[in-house]
């Protein structure tokens, strides 16, 4: 270790002491033990340019243990990263201040208490809640294989990038870990490297109370290539693992690092390193053992900005500046290629593909929304070459298989397919199409609605960082029949919808469907859960009903009253939108006035203009009926006080499905007694 390695590793810890200790909150054990092994990897290893921090073949570095966030901020402020905007234009300020770190956790720092993606630029992925990070990590290096598949040519290599991320023994104790790593190693991701801080340290004590299984062995027999170092301040020890992980070609690599928690300070590889700033004098007293000048607060040696300059920087410039002129040669060679490439980078899509989307004639018998999606789908995914995913091992049942000529299966001996197969590990799935919807293609995973459950984490995290993963769920209902409540989704759409910034969409017969796809397609800065039924649905003849295109709306009134205002409006989504149908015409028979508002996707709804809103659902008109066959949990802020819900109140049971429409009230007679109700009542 040369002087200006010793310098800049205790630099970096001595930023971290402080931003804690003047936050009083924060992490400093981890940042104390791990400094030398993250400057290591930014300073020597990791091809990444401070200057264009979204350079697309650049090295991915995740903090999975993201409670360690003023780690990644000081490296960000010492390394000089730049700021990129929303449209991924790089401005040149600093992404990360130093008064950004003196403010620390504070209202508007761009040094928040975990790194938050789109908030704070050179953070790939927004971490936090534990194993998140690895298991999204896990996606990026299946998108680097994928795009070094489809785009690189023996004469231009445009993707060979590869995707760190730094664990600590909570990640490695999260079930999603697991998953996520066991996928890795069956696909044989060999651009993937996870190092472990083994510091021997949680929360609550040492880990030899929760933690003592062999995970060197647990990795080997998921089939990655594992590596020791055996003290995290040895950088040649720590150099050599990672040359290592860069010679394996044929599986990931786990780089297992014994640490020490809050190395140097007074309360040295103790579970009061994890949580809590040192406190004044531990701060000063770590600081004389490290060598940093005690009462000097966010100290910054002369040499070491240049330092870092000369290593990362220079080295990310020059390998970003080479792979520029390589890819306006490979413009010249490949110009169709190179135009997928850039729209891709812009979240842009190819022209016309809206073509490709199918219309369904009217048809009583109709199709279940899991086949007329999987028909669309399809279409959406020949249209635009970047679209990929599969499901939970439940592809059959969720028909998300790309099934035209070319699309293939992406394997550990062909990087090049469009399907990929998940295993039954639904949390993983969800991370892992984050991460590749993080490198910018436009991915999906599928299961049934039940088991959002698994991925609920993932989902939110998709939400949060309002990136475009696309999460496909069938089986929506009590329609599931004899599968039983186990299998029948009762809380689950509420829950999803009580996500911010996740657009829910529940589409009601095929067209729908496709004006459902005509949305997601094209989204750039949100994800979606389109929500599907197993059974049959009619398809509604639009020459006599609204258009479907009001879908993009999300809400639209689909049949009206004769003549005037309504008496009744009846609510419904999916399934429930024919039998709110069928109710209407009873009603209407009767000589009562009603309106069928079909609502696929609240969340559009309610961004819609209030003149918009008050067309479809006018405020005079109080007698409205909501129709889902499920939670009734938000029905209320659209039926009013003088409403009514019909609804799930219990788990289903288990019976063939007209058993249980008729048990649990979802029949054209029982909505149409209680909108005549309503109607009397007024």
């Amino acid at each position: 270790m040369t002087d200006l390695d010793t310098l800049s590793v205790n630099t970096i810890r001595g930023l971290c002491m402080d931003a804690i200790q003047k936050a009083n909150s924060g992490h400093p054990g981890t940042p104390m033990a791990m400094a030398p092994v993250a400057y290591t990897l930014w300073q020597r290893f990791l091809r990444f340019d401070p200057d264009d921090p979204i350079w697309p073949n650049r090295d991915r570095f995740v903090l999975s243990e993201g409670h360690a966030s003023a780690l990644l901020w000081s490296l960000l402020y010492l390394t000089g990263v730049r700021t990129v905007d929303p449209d991924y234009e790089v401005l040149g300020r600093p992404a990360v201040t130093l008064d950004d770190l003196k403010s620390f956790r504070q209202l508007d720092s761009r040094c928040p208490g975990h790194p938050e993606y789109r908030w704070t630029s050179g953070v790939e992925t927004t971490t936090g809640p534990l194993g998140q990070g690895v298991a999204t990590s896990v996606g990026m290096a299946i998108a680097g294989q994928w795009l070094a598949a489809r785009f690189n040519r023996d004469d231009f290599t445009l993707f060979d990038f590869d995707v760190y991320a730094l664990a600590g023994d909570g990640c490695m104790m999260e079930g999603v870990s697991s998953e996520a790593a066991s996928l890795a190693g069956h696909l044989r991701l060999s651009n993937l490297c996870w190092i472990y801080d083994s510091n021997r340290v949680t929360i609550e004590g040492h880990t030899d109370i929760t933690f003592t299984e062999d995970l060197a062995a647990r990795f080997l027999a998921y089939g990655w290539n594992v590596t020791t170092v055996a003290d995290a301040n040895d950088l040649g020890r720590i150099s050599r693992a990672f040359h290592t992980f860069r010679a394996e070609t044929e599986r990931p690599t786990l780089i297992l690092v014994h640490s020490h928690i809050g190395y140097g300070s007074p309360v040295e590889d103790s579970p009061k390193a994890h949580g809590a700033p040192f406190g004044p004098e531990g701060v000063r007293a770590t600081k004389r053992v490290l060598g940093i000048p005690p009462d000097a607060g966010f100290h910054v040696p002369d040499g070491v900005p240049d330092w870092f300059a000369r290593g990362i920087g220079a080295r990310g410039a020059e390998l970003r500046t080479a792979w520029e002129k390589t890819f306006d040669a490979y413009r010249s060679a490949y110009p169709d290629l190179a135009d997928e490439l850039e729209r891709i980078q812009r979240r842009e899509l190819p022209d016309g593909w809206e073509a490709a989307l199918p219309t369904f004639p009217a048809d009583p018998k109709g199709l279940a929304s899991r086949d007329s999606s999987g028909r669309v789908l399809n279409a959406v995914a020949k249209a635009v070459p970047w679209v990929l995913g599969g499901s939970a091992d439940l592809t059959p049942s969720t028909k998300t298989r790309l099934t035209f000529g070319g699309a293939g299966d992406f394997e550990p001996d062909d990087r090049s397919g469009r399907n990929l197969h998940f295993g039954v590990r639904e949390h993983a799935a969800a991370a892992v199409a984050n991460g590749m919807a993080l490198t910018k293609l436009r991915p999906y995973w599928s299961g049934f609605l039940i088991f959002s459950d698994y991925a609920k984490a993932a989902i939110r995290l998709s939400a949060l960082m309002e990136i475009p993963t696309v999460h496909i769920f069938t089986h929506d209902s009590i329609g599931v029949g004899e599968d039983g409540p186990t299998h029948q989704p009762v809380e689950q759409l509420a829950g999803l919808r009580a996500t911010p910034g996740l657009l829910v969409f529940r589409p009601a017969d095929a067209n729908e469907v496709t004006e459902t796809w005509r949305v997601v397609a094209a989204l750039r800065r949100a994800p979606a859960a389109v929500v599907l039924s197993r059974q049959a649905l009619p398809t509604f003849d639009r020459d006599r009903l609204g258009a479907a295109s009001g879908v993009a709306r999300g809400a639209y009134v689909l049949a009206d009253a004769d003549r005037g205002e309504p008496e009744v409006i009846l609510l419904a989504t999916g399934s429930e939108v024919a039998l709110a149908l069928a109710a209407h015409e009873e009603l209407t028979a009767e000589g009562i006035a009603s309106r069928v508002v079909s609502m696929p996707c609240w969340e559009l709804f309610d961004r819609q203009p209030r003149e918009y809103r008050d067309q479809v659902l006018p405020p005079a008109v109080t007698r409205r009926v909501a129709v889902e066959e499920g939670s009734t949990l938000g029905w209320d802020r659209y039926v009013g006080s003088a409403g009514a819900i019909v609804g799930m109140h219990t788990f289903g049971a288990s019976a063939p499905l007209k058993q249980l429409l008729t048990e649990f009230g979802f029949t054209p007679e029982r909505v149409s007694q209680v909108a005549r109700e309503l109607v009397a009542s007024g």
